[in-house]
């Protein structure tokens, strides 16, 4: 049954989503309009969440998936007793608000994921998940459950049509994820029209494909029938729920319910006054909170409160029996790497035949995850070749959550979103990898985590045209420079073994994503008794070989990974002819912005003009190091199909063209 003030706490919902939009000028009313009464039912009759510590660890997770909807999010945060006052709401999209048009995590208290760009959220709250029974299996002891949540989410048309969702649907029910529950606005309303006008496969029949459990609630405004298939769900503990709810977009209002109209832009003035006249809601004053409606809500603050505080003594009991155990849960959460866990990471001999950079890495993460264990990942089909398998260790299955491997099949754009949901849930450190080529497909999970800053690692191998045979279509030209172009994210671009390790040891204490660039090809290990410490990758950039006698150098060679060598060998070619060459290893352009001053002119001294830089990728942004004066010796086109050594040669990669333009180099400048 639902009563007077069920309805009057639904159209809350519904009035302060659109008079926030209305006063922005700006957003998207109709989805809160329309999902209102079954976010409703999820906010107060099912999500365990403590509104004055938004971080609690054994909180259930909610992912707006449909983060176009955020004023939905926003209103379920400031009713439930939220740091999120009514002036926040109604300072929706205005400049440094903490109501932006999307979902911003890290900005507005409550809100677990950034959404926006669609199927994102979804494939996160997958990862949510997926952490969630990782935890759960590595830490609960009988009789001591201290991680048992769920993860809720809203999701859309838009979402379900995305392929990222398709990709990380697939993988959710293969795991059998039982504790992720997704409601589904299903208001059959797109930008562009009806959703029948692009859409028209039977979603239902798709998720049971899938592997999940699926209901219908075939009235959105029967809070009743909701709240049942929420139960339902709960109680499928081997798959994950799929509740398709028929909502109406933009519901009450009388001219624009059930258009596109309702999707992206304000009821107008005279449409909002008659959707209240329609609702029976006063007119004035706008952002209305009536008293009832107010004490309802706040209840999930004492809830919340006493919610957590149960927890904490679960926590004390278990921490009891299982003080190790306890110890690292605390560690886990809050992101301390444990003592000593960079303690078994190998230092590479040198050796002039060597390892690709690829195999060092797979080394290293063994290493790490011996002592680190809540390291986990995996890659999308091509463990084989990325080396991400963590060896004794056991496969992340539907009846094996405690596994470390995760197989996320050949799904990049999917692993790239199910990663960020990994780290944002917290006690994980989520790692993934594939060919660099293919980080192309992940280039919208990799933004977000950057906007995010999430600790996630990815492990790109087959980093240049040194993959060879394969030809164009798996050789990354123009990746290199596409990931240093987003804001937050590194790169590391090691040259050999022992700068894979410190690459590796930056990435787990970084605080935002890692992208480490791999070979496919052997890579000579440098003597470092001749040359500078790889430690000194932590830096960025560092001179790895000077001009002997500590004489200012003619010319500064800079090179990354595999191109390095080619540097160190056309160095010497030079000195031959009484050159004064410095070598500069440059494996991260980021690290390297993050040095003084000082430091960055001690390593490239202004004065020198005469700089080359040697990378085998395209030569966008290179010249902010070598200067107007310097040359770039890069990949301004596609590769081709042939032995990696033939390309390298047939494409300028050699001492012989490095040592003929430096030449010309010192006598233009």
């Amino acid at each position: 049954m639902i009563s007077d003030l069920d309805t009057l706490c639904v159209n809350t919902i519904r009035m302060l989503s659109a008079d926030g939009v209305e006063k922005a000028r700006s957003g998207h009313p109709g989805m809160p309009m329309g999902a209102a009464p079954m976010a409703y039912v999820l906010w107060t009759r099912f999500l365990r969440h403590n509104p004055r510590n938004p971080r609690w660890p054994d909180r259930d997770r909610f992912v707006l998936s449909a983060g176009h909807g955020s004023m939905l999010l926003y209103s379920l945060l400031h009713l439930t007793g939220y740091d999120l006052s009514l002036d926040d709401l109604k300072a929706f999209r205005q400049w440094k608000s903490r109501t932006p048009g999307h979902p911003e995590y890290g900005l507005t208290p409550g809100v677990e994921i950034t959404t926006g760009p669609l199927g994102q959220g979804f494939a996160g709250g997958v990862g949510m998940a997926i952490a969630e029974r990782f935890l759960a299996a590595r830490f609960n002891r009988p009789g001591h459950a201290i991680v048992d949540h769920f993860t809720y989410g809203i999701v859309s048309d838009g979402d379900l049509m995305e392929g990222v969702s398709h990709e990380a649907a697939s993988l959710a029910g293969h795991l059998g994820l039982g504790k992720l529950i997704y409601l589904y606005d299903d208001n059959h309303i797109s930008i562009e029209g009806p959703t029948d006008i692009a859409f028209t496969e039977a979603r239902d029949l798709r998720f049971e494909a899938y592997g999940w459990h699926v209901e219908r609630v075939d009235d959105g405004n029967d809070l009743d029938a909701v709240e049942a298939a929420i139960v339902r769900a709960r109680e499928e503990t081997g798959r994950p729920s799929l509740i398709a709810v028929r909502t109406h977009i933009g519901f009450g209002s009388p001219n624009k319910a059930d258009t596109s109209s309702a999707h992206g832009e304000p009821l107008g003035q005279e449409e909002l006054r008659l959707t209240k006249e329609n609702l029976d809601w006063p007119a004035e004053p706008s952002f209305l909170v009536p008293d009832p409606v107010r004490d309802l809500f706040r209840c999930a603050v004492e809830k919340g409160v006493e919610g957590e505080n149960l927890w904490k003594e679960a926590f004390r009991s278990y921490a009891g029996a299982f003080p190790k155990l306890a110890s690292t849960w605390d560690e886990c959460m809050n992101g301390i790497l444990p003592e000593g866990w960079d303690r078994d990471i190998p230092f590479f001999d040198a050796d002039p035949k060597g390892m690709a950079t690829r195999v060092a890495s797979g080394k290293v993460l063994n290493a790490i995850a011996r002592q680190v264990s809540n390291l986990i990942g995996g890659s999308a089909d091509l463990a084989p070749s990325n080396k991400t398998e963590i060896s004794g260790e056991v496969d992340f299955q539907a009846d094996a959550h405690a596994g470390r491997n995760l197989r996320f099949g050949v799904r990049e754009h999917g692993m790239g979103a199910i990663l960020n949901g990994m780290a944002l849930h917290g006690g994980v450190i989520p790692y993934g990898g594939t060919f660099l080529i293919f980080s192309d497909y992940m280039r919208p999970a990799i933004r977000l985590a950057a906007l995010m800053g999430l600790n996630v690692i990815y492990v790109f191998t087959h980093d240049s045209i040194g993959v060879g045979e394969d030809g164009p279509t798996h050789q990354p030209v123009e990746q290199l420079a596409a990931l240093r172009a987003i804001p937050g994210l590194t790169v590391i671009r090691p040259c050999d073994g022992n700068e894979t390790a410190e690459a590796w040891k930056a990435a787990l204490q970084s605080t935002g994503p890692v992208a480490l660039a791999l070979t496919r090809q052997d890579l000579p290990v440098l003597d470092r008794s001749l040359y500078a410490g790889a430690e000194h990758l932590a830096r960025g950039a560092y001179v790895l070989k000077d001009a002997p006698d500590g004489d200012a150098p003619h010319l500064i060679l800079i090179g990354t990974g595999s191109e390095l060598h080619i540097a160190l060998q056309a160095a010497e070619r030079l000195g031959e002819k009484r050159i004064k060459v410095r070598v500069v290893s440059m494996p991260s352009w980021e690290l390297f912005a993050n040095q003084d001053d000082a430091y960055c002119h001690q390593v490239l001294p202004p004065e020198i003009k005469a700089r080359i830089a040697i990378e085998a990728g395209v030569t966008q942004g290179w010249h902010r190091y070598v200067g107007d004066s310097g040359k770039v010796i890069g990949l301004n086109r596609f590769g081709a199909s042939a032995p990696g050594a033939v390309l390298y040669e047939k494409f300028g990669f050699t001492v012989e063209h490095v040592v003929e333009t430096a030449l010309g180099l010192l006598q233009e400048v």
